[in-house]
């Protein structure tokens, strides 16, 4: 026998792949589902975005709130992640954190609480 040794190891269930892929994907929204132009509020545990889909082919938006997006800014939404290195691409969920990539920079937001279509007043 070699001085190996296998030791059993532990981490969360949101890195196992197979547990990422069947995950039910409710309580959120895909991007690229919806229309150019629809307007979204979300707010996360520490802030509030206001995003507006500029493309939702490719998910690029305007985004403001938080630190980072003091006024309206291009940005492009990657995906939601739980922090780790599986990404629901183009997608915004609750308990999730969402991914935002502006001016070669990726900027991680806390947790999603709650996700709120804007709908214009006077409009039918």
């Amino acid at each position: 026998m070699s001085g190996n040794s296998v030791t059993d190891c532990s981490y969360p269930a949101s890195a196992d792949l197979d547990v990422w892929s069947r995950h039910e994907w409710r309580d959120g929204i895909q991007v690229d589902m919806l229309p150019d132009l629809e307007r979204l509020a979300v707010r996360t545990r520490n802030s509030l975005y206001e995003i507006t889909v500029l493309s939702a082919r490719t998910a690029e938006v305007l985004v403001r709130g938080g630190q980072f997006f003091p006024t309206y800014t291009p940005a492009s939404l990657a995906g939601s992640s739980l922090g780790g290195s599986f990404l629901k691409q183009r997608g915004i969920y609750v308990g999730f954190r969402m991914e935002l990539h502006h001016d070669s920079q990726s900027i991680v937001t806390t947790e999603v609480r709650s996700i709120e279509r804007i709908h214009d007043h006077g409009q039918h």
